[in-house]
């Protein structure tokens, strides 16, 4: 590691010691003389001391943190790094950050330099509770207003401030404050650090989390005490402490319920008035007009999710004339820039997408060779919005609506993949494999994105076999279901996405499919397909299709299907590409000579004269004699998927 002149301290950092930083600054701290003058309370994380310029008395926190090597320091500062950058009212941002080498104790500490603030509001609850009184209702909103305008401006970028508490948020004057301390994931999820923060909040985690009924104490003290507002804190407390993170109020909501809805008051600018409800009349009034009028107050009013929710829900009652289709471009760029601003807010995207899809497939039925405007934008605002909000199945069903329209756009397919779109669908047939509507519409979805496309990375495509047996499994007559997953799998096999080991089960899934569903030509035709592609490389799959089993074997089932479709030219070529690559196999020839293969090969030579297949041989001569006619048609569900090398 590259070192830097010593650190002039007349007490010391943690003894003194070498340091390193990127982009040393000639006017920071470790190049100031500087007087350590107070310890303050360790935290979890380190030692936190105050310091003092000696040349201008300006007072400063540094909080040390010893890390475990080089790498850890290294990770830590990188991640910590844009933090500089912030910019906000009522953030107390890092001034410095730096690695100094403690030479006493042989340690590798990272320094946060911090600017100092006597106050706190864990000082100001100490104090309460020494009077045994309690806090002002007015300046409590006044702060509670502040740090949701801190925190929405963090998570807006991203951030998270992971170490959130009464201490961390300090009193720069009597009414106004500022989050500090923030810390990263490198640190917060060091063992020994996660440790000592656990066994600290041990007490509170086990009566707030562990017991259904932990925060009933809390709330009842809260009403007994006449606390004000403790309706609005009573529901809040339980939806800002759930265990799963999905399943927690966001920042926006919980501005929505106290400054919209409770009518709290704050100084924060952001929230006061911004935040305040506008009038009902005053909405219904100016979203009373044509979609030109409706669209400029949505603009002029970009900032207010009431409004915006309300002209989503006038625009989606309009009738399909009036919001000028086929393609409405400056509509579909505005719901993206209104999705993408409250994108925290539920209502506002289920609505936003709704709007979407009825938008753009009307219009693209009216002109199949249309174009999406901003598709690029589009998808961005799409995937997002599945992001942050994974919990909804509503929202997730009207998304991949709306991704299948954008992916049967030209080139559109690789751009969703490397967007990640097949993690993403892969997820969600792991997390709702018993949703109906997810599940068949995913499975479309991801059928669209590998038919007649590129495949830019086949890897995340290998967890795909067991997710889809594992959804079929769960919807066993369902015809819709079956017909999406024999799709699927079929274009997984033209991939060679199934692995060996799982080519019994996708083959039984197959035949399962077809006795099901023989009324559903699509789903025959890409079940023949994908057993055609199997039998092709693998022999134990065509054996097993071939071999008698209890209700019936494989080629009883050709049988029937044939009689079924004989008069169906594409069905009967997939049957026959079937029976050219069982007929390849020479243990297979006397189960196929037995089962009296023969006399179907025979007729469908003299019914179609392209001579599609024939099967000749007895118990003599089992050599097989297959012939390729020509393939009419396409497949209903599209092409062939190619991977790039």
């Amino acid at each position: 590691m590259p070192t830097a002149p010593c650190c002039r301290v007349e007490k010391g950092l943690q003894g003194g010691g070498k340091s390193s930083r990127i982009g040393p600054r000639r006017d920071g701290l470790r190049f100031c003389l500087l007087r350590v003058l107070d310890q303050l309370s360790p935290g979890a994380l380190g030692m936190n001391l105050v310091v003092e310029k000696t040349e201008n008395k300006v007072k400063y926190v540094i909080k040390q943190v010893e890390c475990i090597d080089e790498h850890q320091a290294n990770e830590a500062l990188e991640e910590l790094m844009p933090l500089l950058k912030l910019r906000h009212a009522h953030i107390s941002i890092y001034q410095e950050l730096f690695i100094i080498w403690n030479s006493q104790i042989s340690s590798l500490f990272l320094c946060l330099v911090m600017e100092y603030n006597h106050g706190s509001f864990q000082k100001v609850i100490e104090k309460k509770r020494e009077t045994k009184t309690i806090i002002d209702s007015e300046w409590m909103q006044n702060m509670l207003g502040q740090v949701l305008d801190a925190l929405e401006y963090l998570h807006h970028l991203d951030i998270i401030h992971r170490n959130l508490k009464p201490s961390n948020i300090v009193l720069s004057s009597s009414n106004h404050c500022k989050l500090q301390d923030l810390s990263s994931n490198t640190l917060m999820m060091d063992k020994a650090k996660w440790n000592v923060r656990a066994e600290e909040a041990m007490l509170l985690r086990k009566s707030l989390r562990t017991l259904p009924n932990g925060l009933r104490g809390v709330l009842e003290t809260l009403e007994e005490k006449k606390i004000p507002n403790a309706e609005t804190f009573g529901s809040l407390l339980p939806l800002m402490l759930r265990i799963n993170p999905s399943e927690r109020i966001t920042i926006r909501e919980v501005i929505h319920i106290t400054f919209v809805g409770s009518n709290f008051r704050s100084s924060s600018i952001a929230l006061s008035p911004h935040w305040q409800l506008m009038p009902d009349s005053v909405t219904d009034l100016l979203l009373g007009g044509s979609i030109a009028s409706i669209i400029e107050v949505m603009q002029n009013f970009s900032s207010r999710p009431e409004v915006q929710l309300k002209a989503l829900k006038r625009l989606l009652t309009m009738p399909e004339e009036q919001l000028g289709l086929p393609w409405p471009t400056e509509l579909v760029e505005l719901l993206t820039a209104i999705m993408k601003q409250h994108e925290r807010i539920l209502d506002v995207q289920l609505h936003a997408c709704s709007l979407l899809l009825r938008t753009l497939g009307q219009a693209l039925a009216q002109d199949p060779a249309a174009k999406v405007p901003s598709e690029s934008s589009v998808v961005s605002v799409l995937l997002s919005c599945l992001r942050i909000h994974p919990e909804s199945e509503q929202l997730l069903v009207t998304v991949y609506s709306v991704l299948a329209i954008i992916s049967s756009q030209e080139s559109a397919s690789e751009e969703l993949q490397e967007a990640g779109l097949f993690e993403h669908i892969l997820e969600h047939l792991r997390t709702f494999p018993t949703n109906r509507d997810i599940c068949v519409d995913g499975l479309s979805l991801l059928w669209a994105l590998m038919v007649d496309a590129v495949i830019v990375n086949k890897t995340p495509l290998e967890r795909a076999p067991v997710l889809i047996a594992e959804v079929l499994a769960a919807h066993p007559t369902d015809a819709e279901m079956a017909e999406a997953g024999c799709a699927v799998f079929w274009l997984l096999s033209l991939l060679g996405c199934i692995k060996e080991h799982q080519f019994a089960d996708v083959v039984t899934l197959f035949l399962q499919s077809i006795r099901l569903c023989q009324d559903r030509t699509p789903l025959v035709n890409n079940a023949y397909r994908g057993l055609a592609s199997l039998a092709k490389v693998s022999e134990l799959a065509a054996l097993q299709v071939a071999m008698p089993e209890e209700g019936g074997g494989g080629l009883s089932l050709i049988r029937e299907t044939y009689r079924l479709y004989k008069d169906d030219p594409e069905v009967v070529v997939n049957i026959c590409m079937l029976l050219a690559h069982l007929t390849s196999y020479e243990e297979i020839l006397p189960e196929l000579w037995a089962s009296g293969i023969q006399p179907l090969a025979q007729e469908i030579k003299e019914r179609f004269t392209s001579s599609l297949v024939s099967v000749s041989g007895g118990p003599t001569h089992q050599a097989p004699n297959c012939l390729y006619g020509q393939i009419w048609g396409h497949p209903p569900l599209g092409g062939h998927p190619t991977q790039t090398s």
